[in-house]
């Protein structure tokens, strides 16, 4: 069984590999994503202007009236202050193609009292200027950038995805090679259990560059195993949510479908134009709110168009960046009739419901604040050593096979020149 465990480490391991170094370091950095993005770009986020903020919704308006390819799709209700309002776009479609206009920038930054468009960037654009930097290295992190292929952009998901699940089921198989092997005769005097296994935990000193690589790559996925696992799992279930993650839970605990689980979305290129206009969802959703007792404003709102979903979130101003990476309450509206179609209460609902919440504040850290976000940061170099210094231990023995292999052939070759 251990040697069929081991062929098996060895090939899932070299075939996530670099998956995980590309993750585990851009994870380390991202887990920082605002702080280093707003340090970056100070320009983009810091408003040089004093004075009384224009409504929100005229910003909006301006920016679809300076571009009328692009249509509103994620913005607050009001800006931070001393910051720009962000507001995030999707690309209408050309009538002339069929086909979403092709834009350079799906991000903008308004100056709240001028109203004046300051800034302006490509979300996730390959690129590696101060202004792309963080975003970049955030949809590398997950999509490996793979591009649209047939009307689907969600290749790089589904890999990153796939490669989390064999990560998952090989931190198992890893766990279970560090343990000692039985053995066929017990002498009397003989270490205990535990007490052969100490040494896996461990890091030998002066032992040779070769044992040092293989020890840290056995005795730190031993300490960390724990968080590994989650780590793994998390990446799996948020990167194959919707396509493995909630039917396997739907099938075995009760969950509470939202919009976004019982829609089919429409193709990338056939968005769904929305039939209700931004000032009459915000009344609906106070509306809905005062009713159900929330005391909290209107924080942000989205459209998502190809699902045809309005959401509103209510929140005080911060608790968005505060809330542990769990989501806020939430209303969804269908974009074309604007019936009020699902809810989201953090920590409400079915077990099942709260565990689908816990995903991204798990993987993030952020659930347990400050340190849980410098763990992550560390769990990411950790699991880019891990795969680096995995990759060693194969190199080293696949070498030392291959001459083993030669020396045999020579010594066969000479044995039979003699005869």
């Amino acid at each position: 069984m251990r040697a069929i465990l081991v062929v098996l480490h060895r090939w899932f391991g070299l075939f996530i590999a670099g998956f995980l170094i590309i993750a585990g370091l851009t994870g380390a950095l991202i887990s920082w994503d605002h702080e280093l993005d707003e340090w970056l770009n100070p320009h983009l986020f810091e408003s040089q202007s004093e004075g009384q903020p224009l409504p929100m919704l005229e910003l909006v308006d301006r920016v679809e009236q300076a571009d009328p390819r692009v249509r509103a799709s994620f913005f607050h209700l009001e800006p931070e202050p001393g910051h720009n309002a962000e507001i995030w776009v999707d690309a209408r479609v050309n009538p002339e193609t069929g086909r979403r206009y092709e834009l350079d920038y799906d991000h903008a930054f308004v100056d709240p009292v001028t109203g004046e468009i300051v800034g302006k960037r490509l979300w996730g654009k390959i690129s590696l200027h101060p202004e792309h930097l963080m975003s970049f290295l955030y949809k590398l992190h997950f999509t490996l950038h793979l591009p649209e292929w047939k009307g689907i952009d969600r290749w790089g998901i589904w890999l990153m995805g796939a490669a989390a699940m064999v990560w998952l089921f090989d931190t198992f198989i890893a766990m279970a090679l560090t343990l000692p092997r039985k053995r066929r005769t017990q002498k009397p005097a003989g270490k205990s259990w535990l007490q052969r296994w100490k040494p896996a935990w461990m890091i030998r000193r002066g032992a040779g560059a070769y044992k040092l690589n293989f020890d840290l790559h056995r005795a730190v996925g031993l300490w960390v195993f724990g968080l590994l696992l989650i780590l793994a799992f998390t990446s799996f279930s948020l990167n194959l949510y919707r396509e493995i993650f909630y039917p396997v839970m739907s099938m075995v605990s009760e969950t509470t479908p939202g919009p976004f689980e019982t829609r089919t979305p429409t193709a990338l290129h056939e968005p769904v134009e929305p039939q209700v206009s931004w000032p009459a969802l915000f009344d609906k959703a106070r509306t809905e709110a005062d009713n159900r007792q929330w005391q909290e404003p209107i924080g942000d709102t989205f459209y998502s168009d190809n699902f045809a979903v309005f959401g509103v979130r209510f929140y005080y101003p911060g608790e968005d960046h505060d809330s542990g990476g769990m989501k806020v309450k939430s209303l969804y509206y269908d974009g074309e009739n604007g019936e009020l179609i699902g809810d989201e209460v953090p920590w409400e609902g079915t077990a099942a419901d709260v565990f689908n919440q816990l995903q991204f504040p798990l993987h993030s850290g952020r659930i347990a604040g400050l340190p849980g976000r410098i763990i992550v940061s560390i769990m990411g170099i950790a699991v880019a050593m891990l795969s680096i210094t995995g990759v060693v231990i194969w190199w080293k023995k696949r070498k030392a096979r291959v001459a083993s292999k030669k020396r045999k052939q020579i010594n066969t070759s000479t044995a039979t020149s003699a005869t």
